[in-house]
């Protein structure tokens, strides 16, 4: 009468791990910040103490300003190495290709090595006036409280 069936264990039922993989991958490439520019020069941040982040990210260039490989001081605007001539140009373009009521709210970012000559920097700020880019922004790293008491002994 009481028969001793043979059972099997079911089996994982893995419909729904794809949909899941998607997911999951999807919330990641949403969370993650992809870095936008590869910078090409060389450059050393200067420090400083009172920092403040960017408002609007999506009206604002990047200007690198450093050395390459052979000590040649180089500026780069967003991703290109530009000459001082064309960094006006360049500069105006960004800004025009924004909408009109965002253009006054595009900024520059200058990335500058702390060893630049201040020549250097007078010469790329001349080219943003002349490109009526004129909220510049200088980009630093934040000075920890242990390295700010070091400076002061």
């Amino acid at each position: 009468m009481f028969r001793k069936r043979d059972r099997k264990i079911p089996t994982l039922n893995t419909s729904a791990l794809p949909d899941l993989i998607f997911t999951i991958l999807f919330f990641f490439m949403i969370v993650t910040h992809m870095r936008q520019t590869d910078v090409k020069v060389r450059l050393e941040s200067p420090q400083g103490t009172q920092l403040q982040k960017l408002q609007k990210k999506y009206a604002t260039a990047y200007i690198y300003i450093g050395k390459d490989k052979n000590d040649d001081v180089k500026v780069q605007f967003n991703n290109e190495i530009v000459d001082f001539n064309q960094l006006t140009e360049y500069a105006g373009k960004q800004r025009e290709a924004l909408p009109i009521e965002e253009q006054q709210y595009f900024t520059v970012s200058i990335k500058a090595d702390r060893d630049i000559p201040l020549g250097v920097l007078a010469q790329v700020k001349k080219a943003l006036r002349e490109a009526h880019a004129l909220k510049i922004n200088y980009s630093a790293t934040e000075i920890t409280e242990s390295q700010q008491k070091e400076e002061n002994k």
